[in-house]
């Protein structure tokens, strides 16, 4: 029933016919919808696609529409979602929508095809990614070292996941041609290749991470849901999940622009102040897919990511850059204007 519901909004919105912008964008298997999670038809509207609303690296999305937030500030914000960040950047940058919550990124690799895109709100300041790898595989993958060879899942091809896990490769004398990344999602479809043998691990966020570990169904390789474990994994902060827009649109509405990050911005401050538990009972029923307690440790475990003021890190455009830089050719050898991929202006008028 979700499905077709997510199909007959998909249609409504007009998103069937997205451009494809992107490698991964093939992948894209019409899932985008409006979830029922607009606001009351009251105030202006503004369309947001989030790279996986169920996921908590992107929870600050609907849990500032179920804060009421958005209404406060006099928004009528429809939330849309999309397995992967970057099939949201696809729906951005072909007009359909008028934000993205995505990685922070996807505004370097943009600007190096000529589109000028922004994070206007940082949600966070690690990637909040893990690299898992089946249990079968366990015994000869312990590192990135072992990448060699191997099928490993991400979200879909030329997502951040994708992004990451070349540059571990990269980093540790794996080139990327010399294993193969796999378009597997998130949640259920992750989980099934992981199982099946289809990829020997990958990388993948919360729930999904806290349901393969209770169904034991692999194990933890590298850590990137803390400050600490995107230092140790990236050799500094890495600004991931956040609000971008392309920069013509904020700069022609910028008073609906602060008003979202105004919204943003008192989410991430109560995220800050409340537990998981207090977070998960606020959040969707379905999101927990059945076991609230699994999914509260979920978000209890990503928790340490989250900004509490929507600013950018400091020295953080410089390690995602660090990182491109490492395995994409087009960043490689353009010269990525750091300024203009982020701006700071809205979340220091919110505090």
């Amino acid at each position: 029933m979700r499905k077709t519901a997510r199909h007959a909004c998909l249609a409504a919105a007009g998103l069937l016919a997205l451009t494809s912008l992107t490698a991964c964008a093939n992948d894209a298997a019409g899932s985008s919808a409006d979830t029922g999670s607009g606001g009351d038809g009251k105030g202006e509207t503004v369309k947001i696609m989030v790279g996986g609303l169920d996921k908590v690296i992107y929870m600050p999305a609907m849990l500032t529409q179920r804060l009421g937030y958005f209404q406060d500030e006099g928004l009528n914000v429809q939330l849309m979602t999309e397995p992967a960040g970057v099939q949201a950047e696809t729906a951005l940058v072909a007009g359909q929508v008028q934000g993205a919550v995505g990685f922070y990124d996807h505004t370097l690799d943009l600007q190096t095809k000529g589109k000028s895109v922004e994070s206007v709100v940082q949600f966070s300041r690690a990637p909040g990614e893990v690299e898992v790898v089946s249990d079968k595989a366990a015994g000869d993958l312990t590192s990135p070292k072992d990448f060699k060879g191997r099928k490993l899942g991400v979200t879909g091809l030329g997502s951040s996941t994708d992004f990451l896990t070349k540059y571990l490769a990269v980093k540790n004398g794996v080139k990327v041609s010399e294993f193969t990344p796999v378009a597997v999602g998130a949640g259920p479809t992750f989980i099934a290749a992981l199982q099946k043998g289809s990829i020997d691990g990958g990388m993948t966020t919360d729930p999904t991470v806290a349901t393969i570990l209770d169904k034991k169904a692999g194990k933890i390789l590298l850590d990137m849901r803390t400050p600490e474990g995107s230092q140790q994994a990236l050799g500094g902060p890495y600004p991931s999940s956040s609000l971008y827009m392309q920069t013509d649109w904020v700069n022609g509405h910028k008073d609906t622009v602060q008003k979202l990050v105004n919204a943003f911005v008192k989410t991430l401050k109560w995220m800050s102040t409340h537990s998981a538990d207090e977070i998960a009972a606020k959040m969707p029923a379905d999101y927990s897919q059945g076991d609230k307690a699994l999914y509260t440790q979920s978000i209890k475990s990503t928790l340490p990511m989250f900004t509490d003021d929507g600013v950018m890190p400091q020295n953080g455009p410089e390690t995602v850059e660090k990182v491109l830089k490492a395995f994409n050719p087009n960043i490689k050898n353009a010269n990525v204007d750091l300024s203009k991929t982020y701006t700071t202006e809205f979340a220091k008028a919110a505090r």
